[in-house]
């Protein structure tokens, strides 16, 4: 594993920095195409920038009273009002009196808590009660204005760790796809929740082609033929049919080219390449569809997701300094935007990436325990918006 010194001394320089002046701080960065400063927001009196092109919007609503948000791993915008939500259960809501106490650092089946919630809660009228997740709401759909729409409840107990939910876009059934690592599992369903195939088996972790251990993110071709990152314990891809029949992997532990350290996600381009996020190796490799190594982009620290838009950019979720990165397909980075924090559009662990029809981004965030959502600014340059992902603009 490569040392993370480097990291932080860039994060150092990008607080001096600031996210304004991010594009020449980063060095070797372009300059968006068509931004002028009036459109970056430049010589504006005061801000700092912290959304990048986006607003962030009052979203979604509580789903219960009491009750807030879980360990947020997955999100997908279908349409700007069907946002599939994919998360560990629900917590109390913490009043401002509580404090905290990191001495309990987990909670059984829920695998770890978000950071915020970790503990006993030891002042206030709650003192020295313990913070109990329920396991509830743990794949749903909301609406444009975040109101719960739909409760896979009868679903709860597939779940152990949930990882990331997707729909292919080459799919036009739209069949809901989710990765549950922590049982070792890929589920697909009909949008209706009727269960119609799963990959692995329940809890038990294996390495041959019927098993994975801890898989990540999954991505398709356009015939059908999909990839799976597998992942947080195992260090390969897998490929499969479009009837979900294996066909080959490939990867080993390390460093080396088509070598991996925590593969974490996983896109594929319009020319058929395979794009893998390895994430504590700190870069992203390039392979063919049958897995041979074409190219890697270094010193991309911790990419918790990437996103291949329509428009054929790759956007990369950075999980160590919490930003949204944007590249070219030859691996030259174009844009930096984000913030680290708690505050409203603020980012802590970004953790998968969604854009609906409308130009909406999306972002589950695992350590702020909470689904996002960004409209952008009215006057944001059109090549500092994501676009819908790769296959959904047909």
């Amino acid at each position: 594993m490569r040392t993370l010194k480097r990291w932080h001394s860039l994060a150092a320089a990008t607080l001096l920095a600031g996210t304004a002046s991010i594009h020449s701080a980063c060095g070797g960065m372009a300059a968006p195409v068509a931004a002028t400063a009036a459109e970056e927001g430049m010589g504006e009196k005061g801000g700092v920038d912290a959304t990048g092109p986006y607003d962030p919007v009052d979203w979604p609503q509580q789903l219960e009273k009491g009750w807030t948000w879980g360990r947020t791993a997955g999100i997908f915008a279908e349409t700007a009002d069907k946002v599939w939500i994919f998360q560990s259960g629900v917590f109390p809501e913490l009043h401002p009196d509580d404090a905290e106490d990191d001495s309990v650092a987990s909670n059984g089946r829920w695998g770890h808590l978000p950071k915020r919630y970790r503990g006993l809660l030891l002042t206030g009228p709650r003192r020295g009660q313990e913070v109990k997740p329920r396991w509830e709401y743990t794949l749903i759909t909301v609406n444009r204005d975040g109101k719960l729409v739909s409760n896979w409840s009868q679903h709860n107990t597939l779940f152990t760790r949930p990882h990331r939910i997707k729909i292919s876009p080459y799919d036009p059934e739209r069949h809901v796809w989710v990765v549950e690592d922590g049982n070792h599992q890929i589920f697909k369903f009909r949008q209706d929740g009727t269960l119609v195939q799963s990959w692995g088996e329940a809890g038990v972790p294996g390495d041959d082609e019927r098993h994975f251990n801890r898989p990540t993110d999954i991505a398709w071709l356009p015939d059908g033929t999909f990839f799976v990152s597998d992942g947080y314990v195992n260090t390969r891809v897998l490929k499969f049919d479009k009837s979900g029949r294996f066909l080959m992997t490939w990867g080993t532990p390390g460093t080396g080219r088509g070598q991996f350290d925590t593969p974490h996600a996983i896109a594929v381009g319009r020319d058929r390449r395979v794009y893998v996020a390895d994430r504590s190796n700190h870069r992203i490799q390039i392979f063919d569809e049958h897995g041979k190594y074409l190219d890697e982009w270094p010193d991309i620290p911790l990419p918790y997701s990437i996103f291949m838009s329509d428009d054929d950019y790759l956007w990369v979720a950075d999980g160590w300094m919490h930003k949204i990165v944007k590249f070219d397909l030859q691996g030259r980075r174009l844009d930096v935007w984000g913030t680290w924090g708690n505050f409203p559009g603020g980012i802590w662990g970004p953790h998968q990436l969604s854009v609906d029809s409308e130009g909406n981004l999306y972002i589950a965030q695992v350590y702020n325990s909470r689904p996002s959502k960004y409209r952008p600014k009215p006057n944001a340059p059109r090549d500092r918006v994501i676009d819908v992902e790769i296959g959904w603009g047909r």
